[in-house]
């Protein structure tokens, strides 16, 4: 086999490897966060790359709005109804905070490691 042949193997396994990392971490379970009492429960998470956060809205009647503003990341959820979920994937290294357009005192501190 030449080494181009090789080569071209060897890239193809690099790929195959990485990418199955990356569908098992899309397949993994979402880490839940809640919203109660106006406030993200826990109040820290720890995430790998490419894991989901969920966050559901569990705070009786109350609206929520999830954002994140960073330089390497932004997210923005809308209103979000009681009882409604959703999901923040951070792709990159860091520490983020989840922040509420509604209740500005609620602050959920993310790590990415």
């Amino acid at each position: 086999m030449n080494h181009f042949a090789r080569a071209i193997q060897i890239a193809a396994a690099a790929i195959l490897v990485g990418s199955t990392a990356w569908m098992a971490a899309m397949a993994a379970e979402p880490v839940l966060a809640t919203q109660k009492n106006r406030a993200f429960q826990p109040g820290s998470i720890e995430l790998a790359p490419g894991e989901a956060l969920r966050i559901l809205n569990d705070d009786g009647p109350l609206l929520h709005h999830a954002y994140v503003r960073s330089p390497r990341f932004s997210f923005d959820s809308g209103e979000q109804k009681p009882g409604a979920t959703v999901d923040i994937v951070f792709s990159e290294l860091g520490s983020y905070t989840v922040l509420c357009g509604i209740h500005p005192k609620m602050r959920l501190a993310v790590v990415v490691r």
